[in-house]
């Protein structure tokens, strides 16, 4: 075999496999939204001091699932979440994307700053219709919870 052949047949092999990485990722998304209940939900963890920069944000998938919220990354072959919030959490602020932080998230996301413990705080970028439906959720926990809603 010619050494060009040997080439054009890597190449088509790596073309295949990433073909069916796409597909896999695909079928994941579908998965997930399969019983409802999902919506594009971006997270940002380790919030900076500018809050305005666009570092941190992870695009991803909210999914309802009984008494939790599901969070899982967009560009992940895992089928387990990576972050699981129950309805429990305080709900401390809610504003717009500042500055170039606009451009790393979705269009007309809002940004709700969310403490699913005591002294921990992460943002949560959703739709105004996701919002709405997150904090009813929030809202519809179990009586004795306090929680501070803005």
């Amino acid at each position: 075999m010619p050494w060009w052949e040997a080439i054009l047949d890597s190449l088509a092999v790596l073309a295949v496999l990433l073909l069916l990485a796409f597909v896999a990722l695909f079928v994941r998304r579908r998965l997930l939204g399969r019983f409802g209940g999902t919506f594009d939900c971006s997270i940002r963890t380790k919030i900076p001091k500018n809050v305005a920069t666009p570092r941190g944000w992870t695009l991803g998938v909210g999914r309802y699932s009984g008494d939790q919220m599901e969070w899982f990354r967009i560009f992940s072959f895992s089928p387990r979440p990576r972050h699981v919030f129950g309805r429990t959490v305080t709900v401390t602020g809610r504003r717009t994307p500042l500055g170039a932080e606009a451009f790393s998230l979705h269009q007309g996301h809002s940004v709700v700053d969310v403490e699913p413990a005591p002294g921990t705080t992460i943002e949560l970028a959703m739709s105004d219709r996701a919002m709405t439906g997150f904090l009813a959720w929030t809202e519809a926990a179990p009586p004795g919870h306090e929680r501070l809603l803005a």
